[in-house]
């Protein structure tokens, strides 16, 4: 079976990890490219190493009234750019918004695929998590739904590599001079992931997530996330531990791992990792996530996204190991 897909945005670091992920797919067969700077060159000439079978395709201007015939559609554009030109793409075709514009957006399902798979299948319009909150809510859903820590006053402390910032971010904050040997914290108070951590937490609590604090780092590595999230609660490290597995036991992609997560496990991989630490004398909880901010953060996500909504083997051209060093 051959599902035609498209991706807006393959220039940038998600939509060229979407690409490769798709050029190797089974069943997705990659017929559209666009971008806007690049629009014009062929995908081989932005990406050296593309297969043979993709090398000559041409990418175009993106406009949504000049789509071909799309099964579904991968959006990889900055927060503000996709709203207004994503409503303009018919309804025959399967979009999954890789960007923020849609995340709890009604007529949108947020795609937090290893939590609410059955949620995503069959939907047509798929909002992918960002990459702080796929491993943050990874981490925390296990002990939210067992009631082992408390909704509110979490504190979450996110390290970050610097391809998160896309490959268009014109700031010298990003340059290899500015972030070497350097640690950043950015987004104090108002990063715009806060509103769907909040969100999430609360549905997956039934509580508030009132108090819930969120500091992420950028650190001199170029993929990788990793959040340390203090919590709320009575539970032990066993008890954490023992809800995780339970809770992942029939998921492909999540690793309840008995010592805390290193970024290099999940590098160029749709992998996430969680991992639990607890003291009930001090109610205090910490949980900790790790994904590749590329891979289970943006473009492996929304390959698992897509592979639900399309009746795939949710892990459908997903199933590589890590890259290791």
């Amino acid at each position: 079976m051959s599902i035609r897909v498209g991706i807006v945005g393959v220039s940038g670091f998600g939509g060229g990890e979407a690409m490769r992920l798709i050029a190797n797919h089974p069943s997705f067969e990659l017929v559209y490219a666009a971008g806007e700077g690049s629009a014009g060159s062929r995908l081989v000439d932005r990406f050296p190493g593309v297969p043979d079978k993709l090398a000559e395709l041409v990418i175009e201007k993106w406009d949504p009234e000049t789509l071909p015939e799309l099964d579904v559609l991968f959006a990889s554009l900055p927060t503000g750019a996709s709203a207004e030109a994503l409503a303009r793409v018919s309804k025959d075709v399967k979009i999954v918004d890789i960007g923020g514009d849609h995340r709890y957006v009604e007529g949108w399902v947020y795609g937090l695929a290893d939590v609410w798979p059955t949620r995503i299948e069959g939907q047509s319009r798929v909002a992918n998590p960002g990459c702080f909150p796929a491993a943050t809510l990874n981490a925390l859903a296990p002990l939210l739904v067992n009631k082992l820590i408390e909704p509110g006053n979490i504190v979450i402390d996110a390290k970050t590599g610097i391809s998160g910032a896309g490959r268009g971010s014109a700031d010298s904050q990003f340059g290899y001079a500015a972030s070497n040997e350097n640690l950043i914290p950015y987004g104090l108070l108002k990063h715009v992931h806060m509103p769907e951590m909040e969100k999430t937490i609360e549905r997956l609590s039934d509580g508030s997530a009132a108090g819930l604090v969120f500091t992420p780092h950028l650190v001199p590595m170029t993929r990788g996330v990793l959040v340390t999230i203090y919590c709320r609660g009575q539970a032990t490290t066993d008890q954490c531990l023992d809800a995780a597995r339970r809770f992942y036991a029939d998921r492909a992609f999540v690793r309840v791992t008995d010592k805390p997560p290193q970024t290099k496990w999940a590098t160029g991989s749709n992998l996430s990792f969680v991992n639990y630490a607890a003291d009930p004398e001090r109610n205090l909880v910490i949980a900790m996530g790790v994904v590749d901010n590329l891979g289970k953060g943006a473009a492996g996500h929304a390959v698992q996204n897509a592979n639900l909504i399309c009746g795939l083997p949710e892990t459908a051209g997903l199933d590589g190991v890590p890259v290791w060093p």
